[in-house]
């Protein structure tokens, strides 16, 4: 959407960034929390989701600090789609500024500010923040993630954090499931791991809690869109775990998919577990 120069971003220009970036989640998600939900206006888009002042008071201030942080950088925002110029070959950021609108909308506390960094594709760095719960989880690939605990706006706690190994043959898997989005396909895949204990969950904190060992795997095998996902598949892969579709084949972001909808993808824990 903003013009910039064909910019790639490895890791190691993208861990400068990192802290910069939080602050910027946490900035969103302090807007968000400032937003009266009792009062709030709410519309509809054409596809039928919700969009309220809290969304956009939180993409304004994300465009903002990226444009000041990383001007040379583009940029997708799902409340911007109708400025978006795919296809993003080098890298760019893809950002979602509340993730679970739905949640929001219904006085719960599991929605997310999510915002990655993804270069040729590929999530290379995410930040997840739960602004209501005071956590944030963030990672860039090849060099680890961590669960941060916030208090008064800001960071009192971080703690290194990895995905855990799946259950012995026979053991339940915990799996996290979506509170708002169910769907056949996903019911049959878990139906299938006899024993399954369902994690229900919103928003992206599902991949929060996939990269932090709290549950197995999280399934969804319905569309969804590229900046749901995008900021939790860096966070798990950054972790040790993996992100597929169904048959194991990596995902692809910005690369001009239609509404930018990822068709089906499955968060391992255990990338060994994955097709």
């Amino acid at each position: 959407m903003n013009e910039a120069k064909p910019t790639v971003i490895g890791c190691d220009s993208a861990a400068p960034l990192l802290d910069e970036l939080t602050g910027i989640v946490i900035r969103a998600g302090a807007a968000i929390l400032g937003i009266d939900r009792s009062r709030m206006n709410v519309a509809g888009k054409g596809d039928g989701s919700p969009v309220t002042e809290a969304d956009l008071a939180a993409d304004h201030i994300i465009v903002e600090g990226l444009a000041r942080l990383a001007p040379h950088i583009s940029l997708l925002s799902e409340e911007r789609v109708h400025l978006a110029t795919p296809p993003y070959k080098d890298s760019f950021f893809l950002i979602d500024p509340l993730d679970g609108t739905k949640e929001f909308v219904a006085g719960r506390n599991e929605f997310t500010v999510n915002l990655a960094l993804v270069t040729h594709g590929a999530p290379l760095l995410g930040i997840v923040g739960a602004p209501a719960l005071g956590v944030i989880w963030r990672g860039i690939v090849g060099r680890g993630a961590e669960r941060l605990t916030l208090r008064d706006g800001a960071i009192a706690e971080a703690v290194p954090i990895r995905t855990r190994r799946c259950p012995p043959r026979g053991a339940p898997w915990t799996v996290a499931v979506s509170r708002s989005h169910g769907d056949a396909r996903t019911e049959g895949f878990i139906d299938a791991r006899g024993g399954a204990v369902r994690a229900v969950l919103g928003s992206a904190v599902k991949f929060g809690r996939v990269a932090e060992g709290g549950v197995d795997i999280y399934p969804r095998l319905s569309p969804t869109s590229e900046w749901d996902v995008a900021a939790g598949h860096a966070v798990v892969v950054a972790a040790g775990g993996k992100v597929t579709d169904s048959a194991g084949h990596p995902l692809h972001f910005g690369l001009g998919r239609e509404d930018f909808l990822v068709p089906e993808f499955i968060a391992w824990g255990d990338p060994d577990e994955a097709p």
